[in-house]
């Protein structure tokens, strides 16, 4: 693959966790609709033929626990790499990490938090996006759901406005 080639991004946000009182945010688990919808993402993603290269993981429990049931169902063991700067990146620092992924790399898979997933997918959203995708993550997204982004060049070059939003999956 050359930097001129067509790389896609999907950015998951993880499944519905629980809220135990007295547990660190880092440490909330799944609940049984988080497990559920984490198993229908899988599926949907194998379905549609978006099997990441490469998988840039929060710590978190929840974004661990989201992506273990996706791999169940995806059919697919992509390269993993727990990223602790993902837990709490903002769109800037998602960015740096996304600049760094090797060229020969076709697609890679986030599993983050929220707002950051929705204000990446609308900040890198060009001018040929899907609109109604494109809406609804300027908004934030709910539990479980994932923006498709297309870009030709190399990782290095993703910006602003430098990807095409083609769709926004929900769980269900």
């Amino acid at each position: 693959m050359t930097s001129d080639s067509t790389h896609r991004l999907l950015l998951l946000r993880h499944a519905k966790a629980e809220h135990p009182e007295g547990l660190p945010d880092h440490q909330r688990p799944l609940s049984l609709v988080g497990r559920k919808q984490s198993g229908q993402v899988g599926a949907q993603l194998a379905e549609a033929g978006l099997v990441p290269d490469l998988v840039l993981c929060s710590t978190s429990l929840r974004t661990r626990q989201t992506w273990e049931l996706v791999r169940g169902t995806l059919g697919a063991d992509p390269a993993l790499e727990l990223r602790d700067e993902v837990y709490d990146a903002g769109v800037s620092t998602l960015l740096d990490v996304l600049r760094g992924v090797a060229d020969d790399v076709a697609t890679v898979l986030v599993v983050g938090h929220e707002p950051t997933m929705s204000r990446a997918a609308a900040a890198l959203a060009g001018p040929d996006s899907d609109v109604a995708a494109l809406s609804r993550v300027q908004v934030g997204v709910p539990t479980a759901s994932w923006s498709v982004l297309g870009f030709t060049g190399p990782w290095s070059g993703l910006g602003p406005a430098g990807a095409t939003l083609e769709r926004l999956g929900l769980p269900g």
